[in-house]
């Protein structure tokens, strides 16, 4: 590799690329995908060059079933659709191609470059050292200290089958350790979210961040504000939403990132009485993490609501204390709560509509007389709202014995339903603690997942 090609910021021992042969790694042809064997094959006999890179060699390497297959070439976006016919060129910020086999995806990125003179229009700076577009071509070479992470730029060659290493990232890879390519200030602010990845990547591999890659986060996470809140939503989503939330919410509030990307919830969190709302929130997530990890499907809505709820609580109860109906006051912070938040994260309309129903009907739980529980129990959220009434039952928020109540009354055949719902005959709830907001009751609440 000619140093020309490498930043001033490279890693000094990194000077020099090192090949390993099919021989010294464990990746396997027949772990990769067949269609990305196809694209890696194709793109070869075009006279082109292809490698597998990023997660899925990392994966790989860690004996791990990647989630998708991105490919990098010399070839062109415009060059590799004409080889595929099954492709479509996207993006602005950096345009790649996708080429489509039925429901997978094979991503191709063209090899990135330097900036010259010549073509600095193709790449577009914020004056916070934002990319705003980055469309500059360039080799192999080049392309390597544009990645983030040294484990992240190991190109598997479809030629010989070697792993082709220019930054130390198989060393690293095997030492456990997260570390960014180049000076990590001038990284985080060329893209911020890069210290949210940071925090993912090094949980979801159980690596640890290099002190020089740490280090940086705590003076620069404020510049996650300047990220479009739509982004910032994809993200918080494969935070949580990916079998490791309540790790990756510890860290993150380590760092200071949860407060960027949930402020008034951090709030909440930092003058918190008693542990709570803490432990409903490590619940919640607890809880999320158990349903992925058993295969179960999650909704994004309901993890949302819990992290959301106190926020709501406290903005609702500002209200009533103002003489505002209750009702009224729930409906109304809640546009209040929303409103703020997603002018960090975008969440889509359905998402804080089903939040919304989730949360309106946790008063509802407490009416167990006449018709009114068969009307909730047709709720179309009505199991999502159930599980957030029992989360918040399990850790002080509510009455445990209407949990049970109302797990009994789902089961329950209709004539004892008309006797658990007759005057006189329900299941009620036992004294609140006004005081502290919790319940007290020596009943272990029903377990049920969401």
């Amino acid at each position: 590799m000619s140093l020309a090609a490498q930043p001033a910021d490279a890693p000094a021992a990194a000077n020099t690329v090192k090949i390993y042969p099919r021989s010294e790694h464990c990746i396997s042809r027949t772990q990769i995908s067949e269609n990305a064997l196809k694209v890696l094959t194709r793109l070869k006999k075009a006279d082109f060059e292809a490698y597998l890179v990023g997660g899925c060699v990392r994966d790989l390497l860690l004996g791990r079933e990647p989630k998708d297959f991105d490919v990098a070439t010399n070839a062109s976006p415009e060059q590799v659709k004409q080889i595929f016919r099954n492709c479509r060129i996207i993006g602005r910020r950096f345009r790649l191609a996708h080429v489509f086999f039925g429901r997978e995806i094979i991503e191709v990125a063209t090899f990135r470059g330097g900036v010259d003179n010549e073509e600095s229009d193709r790449q577009v700076v914020h004056e916070d050292g934002r990319l705003l577009r980055d469309n500059v071509f360039g080799t192999l070479e080049e392309d390597v200290w544009r990645r983030d992470f040294t484990v992240n730029a190991l190109y598997y060659n479809i030629r010989d089958f070697s792993v082709v290493d220019y930054t130390g990232g198989m060393q690293d890879h095997a030492a456990g350790v997260l570390r960014l390519i180049g000076d990590p200030e001038v990284r985080y602010r060329e893209d911020p979210v890069r210290m949210i990845r940071a925090i993912r990547f090094a949980v979801k591999l159980g690596f640890t961040l290099h002190p020089d890659t740490e280090k940086p986060i705590y003076a620069q996470a404020d510049l996650l504000k300047s990220i479009p809140s739509a982004r910032l939503y994809d993200e918080v989503l494969k935070l949580f939403l990916a079998g490791y939330g309540l790790q990756t919410f510890e860290m993150l509030r380590h760092y200071g990132l949860f407060g960027i990307l949930f402020p008034e919830t951090e709030r909440c969190l930092a003058t918190q009485e008693q542990d709570f709302p803490r432990l409903f929130l490590i619940r919640a997530l607890e809880n999320s993490d158990r349903r992925y990890n058993d295969g179960k499907t999650l909704t994004p809505y309901f993890l949302l609501a819990a992290l959301l709820w106190e926020p709501l609580q406290v903005a609702a109860q500002k209200r009533i204390g103002n003489g505002e109906n209750e009702t009224l006051a729930y409906q109304n912070a809640a546009n209040e709560v929303l409103a703020r938040q997603i002018k960090i994260t975008a969440m889509p309309r359905h998402i804080t509509q089903s939040m919304r129903d989730v949360w309106f009907m946790q008063p509802k739980f407490s009416r167990t007389v006449g018709t009114r529980p068969y009307r909730l129990l047709e709720q179309p959220k009505f199991r999502a709202a159930f599980d957030f009434f029992q989360l918040r039952a399990e850790t002080g928020g509510a009455d445990p014995q209407l949990v049970e109540w109302w797990a009994q009354f789902q089961e329950a055949d209709e004539e004892l339903r008309k006797q658990m719902t007759a005057p006189g005959k329900s299941g009620g709830g036992k004294p609140r603690n006004r005081k502290s907001g919790r319940y007290r009751s020596r009943t272990k609440p029903v377990v049920n997942p969401q």
